[in-house]
């Protein structure tokens, strides 16, 4: 249990760190592909 939300931790802090230098437009692309991978499950 502490492993993984050690795990979780890691990956969260490491995907707002790859959002920092990515631009609106590029914010906007991947949010629309996260919807539409929800929208598809």
């Amino acid at each position: 249990m502490l492993l993984r939300l050690a795990y979780l931790a890691a990956t969260n802090t490491l995907s707002l760190l790859r959002l920092l230098p990515m631009s609106d437009r590029d914010k906007d692309i991947e949010i629309l592909a996260l919807r539409h991978q929800l929208l598809v499950l």
